[in-house]
């Protein structure tokens, strides 16, 4: 049988290299010590010091070697020697200078001083030096060839810990083809000064000098601590230059050490809204959640997936999802039992306009808190099929106000939003209704009238079995605000997708605007509702000032690298049916009171009939079932600020429109 000689690894070779310049850089280091206490002349070296050195450097070099086996020194990888690396070579090395030390002084004669001195420093010199080097050669190696191959300069603002960790990022990262050039920071102590030899050549003003100046293509921002105003000026400036912009999420990640290019993210939107996250305490909320049992209509949409998200984390009882669309209702699952294994999760599919499904669900679960986020939310398609927008909507909250009262619900929470204020479309409209339909039932349970809350609406079913506690304590309360940014239907993503085909991006009007908020911090607002609630009212978030659409598009166009009107057009398609050009979030007749988060506001319900609107509700279902041709017109003898905006309707813009166009410029 043919067998194959036996061949040494490439490793083992290197370690046996390794070993022998260890027994000859021991024997230098010592006779170096020696030499050089005698100036370097051999002739004058004391025989005696000569006689000790020969007859006891080998035994000793063996045996640190023999030492350096035990402790694996030679099986290191050498281009991945680290401070660990460092620390354990200088550590055997000062062990075996005093072995050396203690050794030839006792076996042979005390030795000069310098000798003991020289012969320690030299060692250590000679055992780092050679196993450093190797590195060391591969970082020249690499940053002349990453010079060479670089197609990406980059300029990096922020000249502190975050960047200087991205920067020795880029210059490891073999498969990183960038380069940095220089450094922006808004401290003057810092400019004109280098760190790793890239130079810091002023701040946020000189940003655009630079970048023609250094011929930058990519800008990454590293400031994880910056105030969101310094940021959008920031940002601001650096999309003149044309740029790829990237910035660093948060200092939470240079907190847990996990700063790096990947962590790099593509500047947002969000960044140029101008004004800090609403970041509520949420202790009492999560305090309220906590062992409690929790349903979420709509749970797999854009606000009800990050509201069981939230609440998952916060151990409740039992958590249960209920939407009609499977697709996203098993999407959260999944998401939900991968990351809390431990959650008594329970998903659902259902319409919350099937009573008895509603009924059924409420009196098997019984759950505590509800969180009403089912809803047609899109305001073109609702105008297109407006029956649809009041059944699901208008009498879908119905009838789970219905269930949650009949069942014993301490609190519902319905997700409401600015576009139920002076509603132009029938959206908004159905969504005013929702807000009279909570506020109603809760002037009802408060007044100890329950049983005057029509049943009929529920249906034939729902009414034969309407059988209602005999004191309801449910708190209604309904939560408004804005456009959510990220969410399904946001204007974000679909001018996102434009820009990437190439254009053009499409804006209804050069003067529309909205104010906009994140998902999270809607998701705070509904469940601060939730605390805050003592029954009837509305929540309304302080979102800043609005935004212009036409100034959103031009910026997402030119944080993408691209020129408006240049390389990508933006093109006027007028408004949709039923769209506004501004969005409010009161009525004129609502005020505003205090709440323990000045961010956070209540609207004082505006009065009406709630025995004639309760009343006229079994009509209002009977034309929606019919398919009524007039509903709009039903709807407005209900909602008295609808006003339907029909597309050959003239939008005139008054004085307080002005005004908050004025302030969006």
């Amino acid at each position: 049988m043919n067998r194959k000689s036996w061949r040494p690894e490439h490793w083992q070779i290197v370690a046996a290299c390794l070993l022998f310049y260890d027994l000859v850089a021991l024997h230098a280091a010592w006779l170096l010590g020696l030499w050089a206490r005698y100036d370097f002349v051999f002739s004058e070296v004391n025989h005696d010091y000569l006689h000790a050195y020969t007859r006891f450097i080998t035994p000793y070099a063996v045996l640190c070697v023999v030492l350096f086996l035990v402790m694996h020194l030679y099986r290191s990888m050498l281009r991945f020697a680290s401070y660990r690396e460092l620390i354990k070579v200088l550590g055997l090395s000062l062990l075996t200078s005093v072995l050396h030390v203690v050794g030839i002084t006792l076996l042979f004669c005390k030795m000069p001083i310098s000798y003991y001195l020289l012969g320690t420093v030299l060692q250590a010199v000679f055992l780092v030096g050679i196993r450093f080097s190797f590195r060391f050669a591969i970082y020249i190696q690499r940053l002349v060839r990453k010079d060479a191959s670089a197609v990406d300069r980059v300029m990096l603002i922020g000249a502190g810990e975050a960047g200087q960790i991205i920067l020795r990022d880029i210059r490891n990262a073999s498969e990183i083809h960038e380069k940095v050039v220089c450094i922006i920071d808004d401290n003057p102590n810092k400019w004109n000064r280098f760190i790793e030899g890239v130079p810091i050549v002023g701040g946020r003003e000189d940003i655009l000098t630079n970048v023609e100046k250094f011929h930058v293509s990519k800008i990454y921002l590293a400031i994880p601590s910056a105030k969101a105003e310094d940021k959008k000026e920031i940002l601001s400036i650096c999309q003149e230059s044309g740029c790829e912009l990237k910035s660093l999420p948060g200092l939470y990640q240079l907190v847990l050490g996990q700063v790096s290019v990947s962590d790099m993210k593509e500047v947002s939107i969000e960044d140029l809204l101008g004004r800090e996250p609403i970041q509520p305490d949420m202790k009492e909320v999560f305090d309220f959640i906590n062992g409690k049992t929790v349903l979420v209509t709509g749970g797999g949409g854009s606000i009800g997936s990050e509201l069981c998200r939230q609440i998952a984390a916060h151990t409740p009882k039992q958590l249960i999802i209920f939407d009609i669309y499977e697709n996203n209702a098993y999407s959260i699952q999944l998401e939900l039992r991968e990351k809390y294994p431990e959650l008594d999760l329970q998903v659902l599919i259902g319409s919350v306009r099937d009573y008895r499904r509603l009924d059924s669900v409420f009196d098997r679960y019984r759950p505590q808190i509800v969180y009403h986020a089912a809803a047609h939310k899109h305001v073109p398609l609702m105008e297109d099929s407006p029956n649809e927008s009041i059944k699901n909507n208008a009498f879908g909250t119905y009838k789970t106000a219905y269930a949650a009262m009949k069942y014993g619900c301490e609190r519902f929470v319905l997700i409401s939003t600015d576009k139920a204020v002076n509603p132009t479309n029938i959206m908004g409209a159905s969504k005013r209704l929702c807000e009279m339909i909570i506020q109603s039932f809760d002037a009802k349970i408060k007044a100890g009238k329950p049983a005057e809350i029509p049943a009929a609406v529920l249906g034939s079913w729902g009414a034969e079995n309407a059988v209602l506690p005999e004191k309801p304590s449910t708190e209604f309360v309904a939560v408004r605000f804005g456009n959510v940014l990220g969410s399904n239907g946001s204007v974000v993503p679909i001018f996102k997708r434009q820009i990437a085909q190439g254009g053009p991006v499409t804006v209804t009007h050069p003067d529309i605007i909205r104010y906009f908020m994140t998902v999270p911090e809607a998701v705070s607002l509904v469940m601060l509702a939730g605390t805050y609630a003592h029954g009837g009212e509305i929540f309304v978030l302080d979102m800043g000032s609005p935004v212009k659409i036409d100034t959103l598009a031009r910026n997402l166009i030119k944080l993408s690298g691209f020129t408006p009107d240049e390389d990508i057009k933006i093109v006027y398609t007028g408004l949709r049916p039923g769209e506004k050009l501004y969005e409010e979030k009161l009525m004129a007749e609502e005020g505003l009171k205090k709440t323990d988060n000045a961010l956070i506001h209540i609207g004082c319900p505006i009065p009406f009939d709630t025995d004639e609107f309760l009343d006229r509700m079994d009509d209002l279902i009977t034309a929606a079932d019919a398919n009524s041709e007039d509903i709009r017109d039903s709807v407005r003898q209900l909602v008295s600020t609808y006003h339907p905006n029909h597309p050959d309707v003239t939008i005139v813009k008054d004085a307080r429109y002005i005004a908050l166009a004025h302030d969006a410029q």
